[in-house]
């Protein structure tokens, strides 16, 4: 069975490779910026009916111009290098991927609805790529690649003997310079232990449901609250480090533009925004991992996450990175031989885990869910994840029954004492 993973380590360049990897970066913003113009040349001037003309405006590119692609970008870029000589100090195949790049955004806006590419100004370009190595590009604590040559790394942890590097990308952060490298690894999975022995196992090498079931439901209030009674508090990442921000982006406001000192002040802003990235990422896996502890199956909430983030309490939304979560949680499972699987969310907070009745909306201020069918109390955030629960387990295939009958899954009650 073959496996892709990506393992990151943090590059120890020289002060010569630093400069070469800042003039690819330049030199890649400029070829995506040349074909991501021509692209849009095309396509403004097919803008207007075929027997009219913008009265403002209008691009004139003849009707039998060919829609610019990749192909007919790469084998444009090839005449562009004797024209242009400082492209081929660049990769070629570097540039190439600078030109999937265009592609695939323009993909993704047709297929996934996502908008128009933008160009990227100075500084905007953080990574380019080297596709493919003919032998394994590792050697200890450095890596080969190709044209810059050898570059040390610091080898954060082990990579496996038996697996290939696919490619390699390199990204620039305001803490230095990043390689991430993808390997692909032939590997057994029940033996690697990379699932837990005696599990059953899909012949896709994803875990099958098994053993224990747990509902997650994901909020502002709790950032986590489980069908087992777990109420986990949202750290506030962003939310506290507002304060810092405001101070160091006002700095930034009274240096002159363009400045050493502008650009100083512009980094300690950078690095507040990747530490802050950082803390919410490593919060993310050791949450993942304790929901992990003892339990065979986990269902979340399919949301509608973009929604979120364009709601009323969009910038709280997108500080949890409720998305965020769900990837490194569903990583986790699979690591840790864990069946995962998403759940319709709708109306998880209105309805009854106990009985199945339709409570009704709930205010933001009622934080406490009390049938008025069965009685049924418990914690607003408890109640939704035993719905998460419940929808999971049926959609598993497992017979689920309700609680008045004496079968169902263990749902905590509160006292009426705890609700207040």
């Amino acid at each position: 069975m073959t496996f892709t993973l990506t393992y990151e380590f943090k590059l120890k360049p020289t002060a010569d490779q630093k400069e070469i990897f800042n003039e690819w970066l330049e030199t890649n913003r400029q070829v995506y910026n040349y074909a991501l113009g021509e692209r849009k040349d095309w396509y403004k001037s097919r803008a207007c009916d075929v027997n009219s003309c913008s009265i403002k405006s209008q691009y004139i590119i003849s009707a039998d111009a060919p829609r610019p692609t990749y192909n007919s970008q790469a084998k444009a870029l090839t005449e562009a290098k004797k024209q242009y000589p400082h492209l081929k100090r660049v990769g070629s195949q570097v540039l190439q991927q600078t030109l999937k790049r265009v592609e695939t955004a323009f993909t993704s806006m047709w297929e996934r609805n996502f908008g128009f590419p933008r160009f990227k100004k100075r500084g905007r370009m953080r990574s380019f790529v080297f596709p493919q190595f003919k032998n394994n590009p590792v050697m200890g604590n450095k890596i080969k690649l190709p044209v810059i040559g050898v570059v040390g790394f610091r080898k954060s942890r082990p990579i496996p003997e038996d697996a290939k590097v696919k490619q390699v990308r390199i990204v620039k952060r305001v803490s230095g310079w990043y390689a991430m490298i993808t390997l692909q690894w032939d590997v057994n999975v029940p033996q690697r232990h990379l699932l837990y022995a005696g599990e059953p196992v899909h012949r896709s090498g994803s875990p099958m449901p098994h053993g224990k079931a747990l509902g997650v439901d994901v909020g502002l209030t709790s950032m986590v609250a489980t069908s087992n009674g777990l109420l986990v508090k949202r750290p506030r990442f962003f939310v506290d480090a507002e304060r810092k921000l405001k101070l160091l982006q006002q700095r930034v406001s009274r240096k002159p533009k363009g400045s050493n000192n502008w650009h100083k002040a512009l980094g300690k802003v950078a690095k507040l925004h990747e530490y802050v990235a950082n803390c919410r990422k490593d919060w993310h896996r050791k949450l993942s991992h304790q929901l992990c502890d003892g339990v065979g199956m986990i269902f979340v909430e399919d949301l509608n996450l973009v929604g979120l983030s364009r709601g009323m309490l969009g910038k709280h939304c997108l500080d949890a990175g409720f998305g965020q979560f769900f990837n490194i949680l569903e990583q986790t499972c699979f690591k840790r031989g864990v069946y995962f699987q998403k759940v319709d969310a709708r109306k998880t907070s209105q309805i009854c885990p106990n009985c199945q009745h339709e409570t009704g909306k709930k205010t933001l201020a009622e934080r406490v869910h009390k049938c008025d069918n069965c009685g049924y109390t418990t914690d607003r955030d408890v109640a939704a994840s035993q719905v998460v629960l419940i929808r999971g387990l049926a959609a598993v295939g497992h017979t689920v029954k309700m609680l008045s009958e004496g079968k169902a899954v263990a749902l905590p009650m509160m006292k009426e004492s705890q609700c207040l």
